[in-house]
């Protein structure tokens, strides 16, 4: 079972490293609207905020070097590499924003505050810059924003609703950073981690139109009832920018580059790859039992691949917590997959968020063969009982089944993998 174990992380690893952010920020500096607004002569200003913040920022400054008038990075805790010169480097809580959350918001604003429409604001754009990049709307304090974001979170809203909601009690996201900044212009470079790659959704859209209504907003309120005081539901009846005319977007990375480098490294490795889809959108759990049923077809029948084969999925899953446990999506959909290849030889689950880290845990995801069950129930624990719990974090550490990679500095959503040999 070894080889196919070291083969799934190798795979899993290659396809991040091919979608580290330095070469597509570099790639992205080179577009003809950016070189247009140097050539003007006017200032350009950093601001980079997500997981990936400061290996953007750092790529950016080595290529734009003088041209760079300073700037501020907001990231999430553990995630700074060092100092960069001429900018101003914060880190900060996540998945909920908090008071370093608020100070490196504003310093961002205090640097981007009072640019003529000569002068360009470069916006590095990553996911988690929801929590990362966040001034409260006059009357929402940061408590009721850490508030909504836990209930969204507990009850299995996905990005695009959580996002919703978190924009329209904030001055900065649903497009009102971009008015904030005006007249200066805007040049956004953004690595998506948003299904579809849509832009007023990634970070909650700083810099982008808001597509979304009012009602759609209280809709999200109804459908999973959350508890929110009048002065909030009056925030979210505020409706949001529709139009912007200074900003240009530039998607430099997404969860369609990463599935095509895993592609790449699975041929390599000797398998044949399918890539099943990129918007994966469903319960953890769910999408681990659906790939454990095509990795129990493939070696019964040879459908839809004879073996030696990889079946590719990348997108978001979502948990309903409902037990009090420790984890996060990837370890819970690979927990569940370890069910269902159960006494499968030569068959491995492997399941990462390409930036490091899944859910609260310091783990990326976890890494499962036919097995792991075994070993767990060696080990005296019982495998519904801890999906039951939602301790998925505590079950793959007991049978050396987590995958630690640390802070990658990339954020292009998650990426699933099921080798059979």
């Amino acid at each position: 079972m070894k080889q196919v174990k070291d083969d799934a992380m190798k795979a899993a690893l290659k396809a991040i490293e091919a979608v580290l952010p330095e070469n597509a920020v570099k790639e992205a500096l080179r577009d003809e609207r950016f070189l247009k607004r140097l050539d003007g002569g006017g200032r350009v200003v950093l601001a980079a905020i997500g997981k990936a913040a400061w290996r953007m920022a750092k790529a950016a400054a080595d290529t734009l070097g003088s041209r760079l008038d300073g700037g501020v990075v907001v990231t999430k805790y553990g995630h700074s590499m060092g100092e960069i010169q001429g900018l101003e480097i914060y880190e900060a809580g996540h998945p909920f924003p908090d008071e370093n959350t608020l100070a490196g918001t504003a310093k961002a604003l205090e640097k981007v505050k009072g640019l003529s429409e000569k002068d360009t604001v470069l916006f590095l754009v990553s996911g988690g810059g929801s929590a990362l990049f966040e001034k409260p709307k006059d009357g929402v304090s940061l408590d009721d924003l850490i508030s909504v974001t836990d209930q969204l979170l507990a009850c299995g809203a996905d990005i695009v609703e959580i996002n919703m909601i978190r924009k329209r009690l904030s001055a900065v996201k649903g497009g009102r950073f971009a008015q904030f900044v005006a007249p200066s212009q805007v040049f956004a470079i953004v690595l998506s981690d948003v299904l579809g790659d849509r832009l007023d959704s990634i970070a909650s859209g700083p810099a982008h139109p808001d597509s979304s209504t009012v009602r759609e907003a209280m809709r999200i309120v109804d459908k999973y009832s959350l508890s929110m005081r009048p002065g909030l539901l009056d925030a979210l009846k505020e409706e949001t920018p529709k139009k912007l005319d200074n900003v240009t977007t530039v998607i430099a990375g997404s969860v369609t580059a990463l599935c095509s480098a895993a592609e790449k490294a699975v041929r390599e490795l000797g398998y044949v790859p399918l890539l099943v889809t990129t918007t994966l959108s469903c319960e953890a759990r769910d999408a681990g039992a659906f790939l454990a049923s095509m990795a129990r077809e493939i070696r019964s029948s040879g459908n839809p691949l004879k073996p030696p084969c990889a079946v590719l999925l990348g997108g978001e899953t979502v948990v309903h917590l409902k037990g009090k446990g420790m984890g996060g999506r990837n370890q819970e959909l690979a927990l569940a997959a370890a069910a269902g290849i159960r006494g499968l030889a030569d068959t491995a689950v492997i399941s990462v968020g390409s930036d490091g880290t899944d859910g609260p845990t310091d783990a990326a995801g976890g890494l499962v063969d036919g097995e792991t069950v075994s070993a767990i129930s060696g080990l005296g624990l019982d495998l519904e009982k801890i999906l039951a719990d939602n301790d998925s974090y505590h079950g793959l550490d007991a049978c050396g089944c987590l995958v630690r990679t640390g802070p990658t500095g990339t954020n292009v959503n998650d990426l699933t993998i099921l080798l059979c040999r």
